[in-house]
């Protein structure tokens, strides 16, 4: 039987040399979210022992569709690493990913540590900056298909994030209802609002709180957190410009290098 080192290694095998695997499920069907999360870490573990640093979280499944479509109540997390970060205009290499793909996000950074269950207006002032970000995907499962404990297994199918300029960390008020855009060769092809992002990005903040410290972890300052997507992901391709612009909070862009 297959181990949580086991698998973690097959996931990262599969993204280093960029080939899909078959879901942890269909071989151990059994696989609780609890175990995932387990795996999860000792992926991002073999990332740090290759020199990288974490750097924060990522939500995902914060719509109320992705919810529904996962049978879940709650969102759940994923680990960034410094090795993540692509820089905001510059170029971003998609060989030997599987299935890249796109969301517009917006991000925060936490200007002081951030424990326990907090309200989503403690969420918020514990942080100094927001700023439009670009969550990249690429899910290590063929044909794109998973269940919830294969997503979380596999960091929530975590390739890249893109940040921009980072602005003074905006009110509960100016956060609700931001339009939010993302752009392919200067064309719209996703869009909506930051109210899309568990009803409001600053209670996705607070709800990544409370799931680090079921596992006696939390936000340390410093670190950036992307609150999670507004509309839904678009598959990336060569040549491609892609922007995404947050109302009141600028943009994030990057070019897939040809």
């Amino acid at each position: 039987m297959a181990t949580r080192t086991d698998f973690a290694r097959l996931l990262d095998e599969a993204q280093r040399q960029g080939k899909p695997v078959e879901p942890l499920t269909s071989f151990e069907p059994g696989l609780s979210v609890a175990d995932a999360y387990k795996i999860q870490d000792e992926l991002v573990a073999l990332r740090v022992s290759r020199g990288e640093k974490i750097v924060g979280y990522k939500m995902g499944l914060t719509s109320k569709a992705k919810m529904q479509q996962m049978g879940v109540s709650s969102p759940i997390m994923a680990i960034l690493t410094d090795g993540m970060e692509r820089p905001c205009g510059g170029t971003v290499e998609l060989a030997g990913s599987i299935h890249p793909k796109g969301e517009p996000e917006i991000a925060f950074r936490l200007a002081r540590d951030l424990r326990g269950k907090v309200s989503a207006q403690e969420a918020l002032s514990a942080c100094d900056g927001g700023c439009a970000a670009i969550d990249l995907l690429d899910s290590r499962y063929r044909d794109f298909k998973f269940t919830l404990p294969d997503v979380i297994a596999d960091n929530a199918s975590c390739f890249g994030f893109v940040l921009g300029p980072w602005h003074p960390a905006p009110s509960m008020d100016a956060l609700s209802g931001l339009a939010m855009t993302l752009s392919l060769n200067g064309k719209v092809v996703s869009s909506g609002s930051s109210e899309a992002i568990y009803g409001h990005p600053a209670e996705s903040l607070a709800a990544l709180c409370a799931l680090l410290d079921e596992s006696g972890r939390f936000l340390k300052r410093g670190s950036v957190v992307l609150a999670g997507a507004a509309s839904p992901a678009v598959a990336l391709k060569a040549c491609n410009r892609v922007e995404v612009a947050v109302e009141s909070l600028g943009a994030a862009v990057f070019d897939v290098r040809s």
